[in-house]
């Protein structure tokens, strides 16, 4: 078995091999920092892309959401003075906002707090076990 970790010596004492891990350790969390950033650089770049396309389909669906709106109002209009049809669709489009605004404030309240709860326990409890691993 090669392993490049060991050492060619099998009688090494253990606080020697724990000093050396303690050593490599930080060397190889911040390789792996460096490698996720060039990773998330990479694919952060594409998703840019991607990103400006949906704004653009959004802008574009804006745009015809206010021509269908016009619309409505003109098709109103044909019933009721162009004034009254214009105040109904208005009216119509802020209940609407109204309820998302209540959907929208009743999802923020079941997301807050923000912070990861588990995933922040997990990292606890992982610290608390290689603590624990190195005094016992």
């Amino acid at each position: 078995m090669n392993d490049p970790v060991r050492t060619t010596t099998t009688d090494e004492p253990i606080g020697a091999v724990v000093h050396r891990l303690s050593e490599q350790v930080p060397e190889l969390v911040r390789s792996e920092v460096r490698l996720a950033q060039a990773e998330l650089a990479q694919k952060g770049k594409a998703a840019g892309l991607g990103i400006a396309g949906f704004g653009a389909a959004g802008l574009l669906a804006l745009y015809g959401l206010g021509t269908l709106i016009a619309a409505g109002v003109l098709a109103l209009a044909l019933a009721l003075p162009a004034w009254a049809a214009a105040l109904v669709v208005a009216v119509v489009l802020f209940l609407a906002a109204g309820a998302a605004a209540m959907f929208g404030k009743k999802e923020v309240a079941h997301a807050t707090p923000a912070t990861p709860e588990r995933a922040v326990a997990g990292v606890k409890q992982d610290v608390a076990t290689i603590k624990g691993g190195r005094h016992a």
